[in-house]
């Protein structure tokens, strides 16, 4: 993935792990759990600056606050998906059309962007998704209804389906 270029940070504390969630002037471009699988490097990081006073940083908190909440809040500002390819950014975008509280399954991802034999492809695209929660991928489960991978930690997808979906059984 590109490097994210001329971005500002902030760190929100969440009941699952602090988040640091970053824009560009094009938008949202990223939400990450501190500890999850393949966040921004080190040397990326560095070249961001403190972006308290960004008014798309303030809403993600707001957003992230209202969702750790129960909430099923809504997210209308502007996304930055400019990092991934077409095909991942179409995947990313299929994602937005998932309700809170429901899940989907990688082949109708697949197919909801016209390629419906691309399923592995737009698995790795779902675990590149660099803008978690907002961008749901965690809502994504296997062909079975079963729970598989997530960036962000199995656990953490659990946690994530039981606060969107207290009834659902999780397989």
């Amino acid at each position: 993935m590109k490097p994210l270029l001329h971005a500002h940070f902030i760190e929100v504390p969440t009941p699952l792990g602090t988040m640091t969630l970053a824009s560009t002037p094009a938008g949202l471009a990223g939400a990450w759990f501190l500890d999850q699988r393949d966040p921004p490097s080190a040397e990326e990081r560095r070249t961001w600056q403190a972006g308290e006073a960004e008014p798309v940083l303030q809403a993600g908190r707001q957003w992230l606050h209202a969702y750790f909440a129960g909430e099923a809040p809504h997210w209308s500002g502007p996304l930055d998906l400019s990092r991934g390819t077409a095909f991942q950014q179409a995947v990313w975008h299929a994602l937005l059309e998932i309700p809170h509280g429901r899940t989907s399954r990688y082949g109708a991802i697949a197919e909801r962007i016209g390629r419906p034999a691309a399923v592995r492809a737009a698995g790795a695209a779902i675990g590149a998704n660099p803008v978690s929660l907002i961008v749901p991928c965690h809502r994504v489960v296997g062909a079975d209804g079963s729970l598989t991978g997530y960036a962000g930690g199995l656990p953490r997808k659990v946690a994530l389906l039981a606060l969107e979906s207290p009834n659902r059984p999780l397989v």
